[in-house]
């Protein structure tokens, strides 16, 4: 029977308690007046495994209050906001129901090799696609921008390379839809070609390949798909299932070609959303002008922005002033996959940020307050010493790996036995291996995966150590091939030793001895220190020796059962498997903790 119940049977009112929208396992347990191990143990019975500085929602922090004796209710401040919020995301979901799907512009991004013509056939593309009344072509950088064919538009990042897409990944910012990969025939597969493969497959996006610079002397288109083929990339004409263009950013030679094999990826992925619905999006640059403040590129997604709406992005919001698109035209409304500068928010938000439209500056508030806190619940980064815990929660159900090795040679043996690790429950994807250092880019590609870097014989350059120290991302160096073989397998199935400590809750002095129930003992105790518990560890010394390890039966103070005992007072306690007490036995009462990492 629980805490609560038991009171309830008793006649006893239980006392009230309050509780916030979003509380840690550590507040909680201050709130409680309990230990965090405790609360550990009860979110355990609730299906929940946590930490010390997990947050945890009211639902679940309630549970834990009325199992142990309270009457919990939301505050009330907390309980109008949870009103508000729910109330706002009932009616975003209502309109979606009911809204009218239509096909929208893919978001496309072009990502390679440096040198190999990103930014050429960027300019090619638009040169050749500048949208009807736009002669005059672009005359302001947003990040990003649309060109027409055949009456249909496509989106495309302006991004500066796989860092910025990544770097909107890591925030959660899924935002494109097809990726262009830049390869020049002259060169082939470079190392920044093979880190653009891995992004967009750790980011499950269609790949078309751009078999760029066809016109120089020395271009090998068919060198070119021989090595994609080895990195996972088999084009279409080789019996696989990538698409790839031959083109020439400088003669503009299958650009044409490459935008409509970008249509029909586009039409296969069935690209929808409902301009009828208030807009949703995300920030893709963001940055603050001299003359005009907070200026914020965001890709609308679904819905269409209009000026006027009120928006929340990230934790600023403000009420839309201005709208520009890519030809520094202004506009009053942006539909889906349209990029739009906007003027009007508070502060200078984050790429990767979400825009939710508000219709009230009170749901503005309470939105941000909201994105506030889920920033403060995103689940910490996997590592190997919390791995299984993820796993057996259902927090997880891969690990991603990036793989720096010293050299080609020790790379296949290595991936093929972690990627033998894989189980039901859990499956090792190795995003990317590569040979060298391990760099800012391996960092940000684990970031954006959520997954670990392994380092076998190679070095750590001190920015990327540095980002991944601020980021929390786990590397771990290896000399030995099995050591890091092993280390991962025994991680996947929880076998890595933890480390715990001690704590000594209290400790007190038998004073003296009684009968109880079927020929068992209770002794009388006095608190010498600290508290002791119910649910502790007790060891029972007698001089310098521990007579007995045990667990707590019962604890009393005159006929009432308790959960704990203070300094300065007496009570009565019965131990498991112990009846065995003389007067002047110590009683240590002590838990083990888990040493977080």
């Amino acid at each position: 029977m629980a805490e609560a119940e038991k009171q309830v049977a008793a006649g006893a009112e239980l006392p009230r308690l309050e509780l916030p929208h979003n509380i840690s396992v550590r507040a909680l347990a201050e709130t409680l007046k309990s230990s965090p191990v405790d609360i550990i143990k009860q979110l355990m019975r609730q299906g929940l495994m946590a930490n010390i500085n997990q947050v945890i929602d009211y639902e679940m922090a309630a549970k834990v209050a009325v199992g142990m004796g309270f009457d919990a209710h939301p505050q009330a401040q907390e309980a109008r906001k949870a009103s508000v919020i729910s109330e706002i995301k009932k009616q975003q979901q209502l309109s979606e129901e009911s809204g009218s799907l239509k096909p929208r512009p893919p978001v496309v991004t072009i990502m390679g090799h440096v040198d190999h013509g990103k930014t050429r056939v960027l300019d090619a593309i638009r040169q050749s696609n500048v949208m009807e009344g736009e002669a005059g072509g672009i005359t302001q950088h947003i990040g990003a921008y649309q060109v027409e064919i055949n009456g249909q538009k496509i989106t495309f990042l302006d991004t500066p390379g796989h860092e910025a897409f990544t770097a909107m990944r890591a925030r959660g910012a899924q935002v494109t839809d097809i990726t262009v990969l830049v390869v020049a025939a002259d060169d082939g597969v470079m190392p920044q070609t093979l880190e653009a493969i891995a992004h967009a497959k750790a980011a499950g996006v269609p790949i078309i390949v751009a078999i760029n610079k066809i016109d120089k002397p020395g271009a090998n288109p068919d060198n070119v798909k021989k090595q994609l083929a080895e990195a996972g990339l088999v084009v279409e004409e080789w019996g696989g299932e990538t698409i790839s263009v031959p083109t020439s950013a400088k003669t503009r030679q299958g650009i044409e070609e490459l935008l409509a094999n970008i249509l029909l990826v586009a039409e296969m992925e069935n690209l929808r959303a409902d301009p009828t619905l208030p807009a949703k999006g995300v920030v893709i640059e963001a940055r603050m002008d001299k003359t005009k403040g907070p200026l914020a590129t965001i890709l609308v997604h679904d819905g269409t922005l209009r000026t006027g709406d009120m928006v929340v992005v990230g934790t600023t919001s403000g009420k839309v002033k201005a709208m520009f698109n890519d030809a520094g035209k202004q506009v009053r409304k942006a539909p889906p996959a349209t990029p739009v500068a906007v003027l009007g928010l508070r502060s200078v938000p984050q790429v990767g940020d979400s825009v939710t439209v508000a219709t009230t500056e009170r749901q503005a508030r309470l939105l941000e307050e909201e994105n506030l806190r889920e920033s403060a619940m995103v689940a910490k980064p996997v590592n190997l010493s919390n791995l299984f815990d993820q796993i057996t929660t259902g927090q997880v159900k891969e690990l991603p790996i990036v793989l720096k090795v010293d050299v080609q040679g020790s790379m296949e043996p290595i991936k093929t036995s972690l990627e033998r690790l894989s189980t039901s429950e859990i499956k090792v994807n190795i995003v990317h291996a590569a040979s060298g250092n391990v760099n800012e880019n391996d960092v940000n590609l684990a970031i954006a995966s959520k997954g670990i870097v392994l380092a076998f014989n190679t070095g750590i350059e001190s920015n990327a150590q540095k980002l991944a120290d601020t980021e929390s991302i786990d590397i771990r160096p290896y000399r030995i091939i099995y050591e890091l073989v092993d280390d991962v397998g025994k991680a996947l199935k929880g076998l890595r030793e933890p480390e715990f400590k001690e704590v000594i809750d209290g400790r007190a002095q038998v004073k003296e001895v009684f009968p109880g129930a079927k020929k068992t003992q209770i002794a009388g105790l006095y608190v010498t220190e600290g508290k002791i518990r119910r649910d502790s560890q007790v060891r029972v010394r007698r001089g310098d020796k521990v007579v007995a390890d045990t667990t707590v039966l019962s604890l009393r103070r005159f006929k009432e059962n308790v959960r704990d005992v203070a300094t300065g007072y007496e009570c009565g306690i019965g131990l498991n498997s112990f009846n065995s007490f003389q007067v002047a036995d110590i009683l240590e009462f002590y838990r083990k903790e888990k040493v977080l990492i």
